[in-house]
């Protein structure tokens, strides 16, 4: 089995957790929502209950030179929680993981400075956890869940819910079938020296991991610690140029990016990348089909996506050399448009007029991906140029954010049905 977990903790939501707790000691000065001070290094506080879910805190900051994460709270009830996480200052803190028995239960990038508090409910089964936060003062920080997750209820919304959950996995494996296709298409094409061949294939292939790479991007290889990048499919499958670990080097997509679009050539080096690149996707083929999936899963994995389109896609960080970000934008999109749809039976049980709302969002969102719709370009979509984010970034990132904002209510309404 991979070193990851899928204990019903949602992948991005654990991640959050990660993220909060990331840091590193609880705050003295933070009062948690019953009025009694946290405490800070051997003391637990449990974080305060909010119809029945736990409430914890992270704040993300520079102190006194050092990066760090403090939670105001060490310990919650096991059940719901929901992580809200914020990054103040801390320049140099990226990402977090959650991890169980040096298993990887979920993680969190991007998590910049000056973003939005981002929230994540998750549940969570009692025992001993760790934060890993990568670069963070310290970088590992206990946390513990105490008690026993309640019994699942049964009933006609929560049945529905679960049932969309789990014919989402459905979904996941079809998806990750096609980008085993697609990167085997890339590989043919990079071994035949076609370069426009090979260019187009790459654009064919990027979309299927940006449509579920929320639920897709926590596996570590057998043999490798959590920590260690040689082993992490997501590191070695869509790792960036702006965030390497010097000590692996650049492997996957974005690699095979840079030699096919920023250096126009195909060498022996794009074609041994190519080859790896297919080998790890089916690797990963293999190990998504141990996932299970609870619906505040869905939600968190929705939620996630668009933040990786305000992160990543519409900075233009993530296509560098190609500028086909609005590639990956449709994908993510598509991938939270669809976690929302197994949900809706469910949900629209829950709060029906939240429901119509989100729907209404997608609608807008995907109609103004729609305008940039160009048949004869890479992946049916105009590249990202600077020009184009010079005028459109601003409009884009507002519409995402209307959405965003919707889709971060559902984690909370679903693990409380």
């Amino acid at each position: 089995m991979p070193s990851r977990l899928r204990s019903g903790v949602g992948l991005l939501a654990a991640a959050a957790v990660a993220a909060s707790l990331a840091g590193c000691g609880s705050d003295d000065s933070s009062t948690d929502a019953a009025g009694s001070d946290s405490t800070s290094g051997g003391s637990s506080t449990e974080g305060a209950s909010d119809s029945g879910v736990s409430q914890v805190a992270i704040t993300m900051a520079n102190q006194g030179g050092a990066d760090t994460c403090t939670l105001d709270h060490d310990s919650a009830q096991a059940g719901p929680v929901t992580f809200t996480v914020t990054n103040q200052s801390a320049t140099g803190l990226t990402e977090v993981e959650l991890l169980q028995d040096q298993k990887i239960l979920g993680e969190k990038e991007s998590l910049a400075p000056g973003l939005p508090s981002v929230e994540f409910t998750v549940t969570l089964g009692g025992g001993d956890y760790q934060i890993y936060c990568p670069g963070g003062d310290p970088e590992l920080v206990p946390f513990t869940v105490t008690g026993a997750a309640a019994t699942e209820p049964v009933g006609d919304t929560q049945q529905a819910l679960q049932d969309g959950a789990t014919d989402y996995a459905t979904y996941v494996d079809d998806q990750v079938a096609s980008m085993v296709r697609g990167a085997q298409g890339l590989q043919a094409a990079a071994e035949s020296g076609d370069l426009p061949a090979a260019q187009n294939a790459y654009a064919n292939a990027r979309i299927y991991y940006e449509r579920i790479e929320s639920d897709v991007d926590g596996f570590v290889l057998d043999g490798f610690p959590p920590t260690d990048n040689h082993g992490n499919l997501d590191y070695l499958i869509d790792m960036r140029a702006s965030n390497l670990d010097p000590d692996v080097g650049w492997h996957g997509f974005h690699a095979v990016e840079r030699d096919l679009f920023g250096r126009q050539a195909i060498t022996g080096s794009t074609k041994q990348l190519a080859a790896e690149l297919t080998d790890n996707v089916t690797k990963l083929s293999t190990l998504a089909k141990t996932l299970t999936y609870k619906p505040e899963d869905l939600a968190n994995g929705a939620a996630g996506l668009l933040e990786e389109v305000q992160a990543n896609k519409i900075s233009g960080e993530e296509e560098e050399f190609s500028h086909i970000d609005l590639v990956d934008f449709a994908g993510n999109v598509e991938g939270a448009q669809q976690s929302f749809a197994y949900l809706k039976p469910g949900l629209g049980q829950i709060d029906g007029t939240l429901t119509d709302t989100i729907e209404q969002r997608f609608d807008d969102v995907t109609a103004m991906l729609d305008t940039y719709r160009d048949p004869n370009e890479l992946g049916g979509y105009q590249r990202y140029t600077p020009e184009l984010k010079k005028s459109e970034a601003n409009q884009l990132s507002q519409t995402v954010q209307a959405l965003q904002d919707s889709l971060s209510r559902l984690a909370e309404k679903v693990a409380t049905a």
